[in-house]
């Protein structure tokens, strides 16, 4: 008795890297970047993906630059998009001994829910060492297939 042979489709991973100045202006760049990049990609401006997309990398950069700056290094973005399953987003900085974590802010504090915005919006995310030096925040969402 043989086994049947199913066949899957091939699966291209569409890649996107570029890095940025360690400065507001940089972060706002790589949210237009990503925007650009994900209509590119068939992800239209002004959909669900690509707006929850846009204020992941938002926020992620906003953190680079405001935390994880060391100067004269640039922060790194990394787009990697599986067609109909999963866009990954990763903001990677020099900072690796300056890890984020999620805390609950007080009413009156003025930061602090940034990462509970990621959390809420990512299927999934995490805080991974970057080698040689630094830390990589990634953020995953999961696409509904068409």
């Amino acid at each position: 008795m043989t086994s049947p042979v199913t066949r899957e489709e091939p699966v291209t991973v569409r890649v996107f890297t570029q890095r940025f100045s360690s400065t507001p202006r940089g972060a706002r760049l790589a949210r237009r970047l990503t925007l650009h990049q994900l209509d590119r990609w068939r992800i239209p401006y002004g959909s669900e993906a690509s707006d929850t997309a846009a204020l992941l990398v938002a926020e992620l950069a906003a953190n680079a630059v405001t935390h994880g700056r060391v100067p004269g290094r640039d922060f790194e973005l990394t787009l990697s998009y599986t067609p109909g399953l999963r866009l990954r987003i990763d903001v990677s900085d020099t900072r690796g001994e300056r890890r984020p974590a999620a805390t609950t802010p007080g009413p009156l504090d003025e930061g602090g829910r940034g990462l509970l915005l990621v959390g809420a919006l990512a299927s999934r995310w995490a805080v991974l060492d970057r080698v040689p030096v630094g830390k990589t925040v990634r953020a995953e969402l999961d696409l509904a297939v068409p």
